[in-house]
């Protein structure tokens, strides 16, 4: 079809023929809307849907007690995720902290993501995969230009490093703003001699929930695991929706789960129920 925008009148026409046009990845607004609703969820709770596409990015400011599932819809997604507080965006992700506080360098359901300020930014509340990791960090443009020959955003292969700064522009951040990130859907573990293997996924349609312990910033890229082997870039799709929930509280068992978990629920409550 031939589009015709040779005129101020028929480029808005052409514009507004849009309308209602749909696309394999993209935000569904309102998030009700989602035709991938989760089974468990009323579509009229949910405050975020979306599909990143391969490649793709996305940002969100969302209010503390917020649950946010991401789906690996084909066994290829590889959700690299940034979290930042909504109110003091210098307060971010802590890997080392996240691995520490907890005794545990594996994430899974039950898992705090902490800052550096001792406080939990989200906590895993599920998880069907089982496969993430807290190790490697993402891509940097110099890994992807020598593995496959572009970095570019806008590119066959993009970094997850400047993915993430792209959504981190979106909400007023920038490169410095940005720490280490997690990745979920792909796993890593340590072997005895301190080298890393890589161990993919879990395969199609498994999920992850995260619920926010604060107000949280939210930076999502969905690109390839710096650890996977495979010749080609290769990422599905990845699927995010969130609905409002209860933040962890004294009546939940993980509040007291341990001394040093104890603590760090302890510091997130003294600070927001100071604001």
């Amino acid at each position: 079809m031939i589009r015709d925008t040779s005129t101020v009148l028929a480029a808005r026409g052409d514009a507004r023929a849009q309308a209602g046009a749909t696309a394999e990845w993209m935000p569904y607004l309102p998030a009700s809307s989602s035709p991938f609703a989760p089974d468990d969820v009323d579509p009229a709770d949910l405050t975020w849907a979306e599909t990143v596409a391969p490649g793709g990015y996305t940002s969100k400011v969302l209010a503390r007690g917020t649950r946010i599932r991401l789906t690996d819809v084909t066994g290829d997604a590889c959700a690299n995720v940034v979290l930042l507080s909504a109110l003091s965006p210098w307060e971010r992700l802590n890997v080392a902290d996240t691995q520490k506080i907890p005794w545990q360098a594996y994430l899974g359901a039950g898992h705090p993501l902490l800052s550096g300020d001792g406080r939990v930014l989200a906590t895993v509340v599920a998880d069907s995969s089982g496969r993430h990791d807290a190790f490697c960090g993402t891509t940097s443009d110099a890994w992807n230009v020598r593995k496959y020959g572009d970095a570019a955003p806008e590119g066959p292969s993009p970094s997850g490093r400047g993915l993430l700064t792209l959504a981190a522009s979106k909400q007023g951040l920038g490169p410095r703003d940005l720490p280490p990130s997690v990745s979920f859907f792909q796993g890593v573990r340590v072997e005895e001699d301190g080298s890393f293997r890589w161990l993919g996924s879990a395969g199609p349609g498994t999920s992850l929930d995260l619920l926010a312990e604060m107000p949280l910033t939210v930076l999502v890229a969905n690109t390839a695991h710096p650890l996977d082997p495979r010749p080609e870039f290769t990422v599905g799709p990845l699927r995010v929706h969130a609905w409002r929930s209860t933040p962890t509280g004294p009546a939940d068992a993980r509040f007291t789960a341990t001394p040093e978990l104890h603590r760090a629920y302890l510091n997130t409550l003294d600070h927001v129920e100071a604001r």
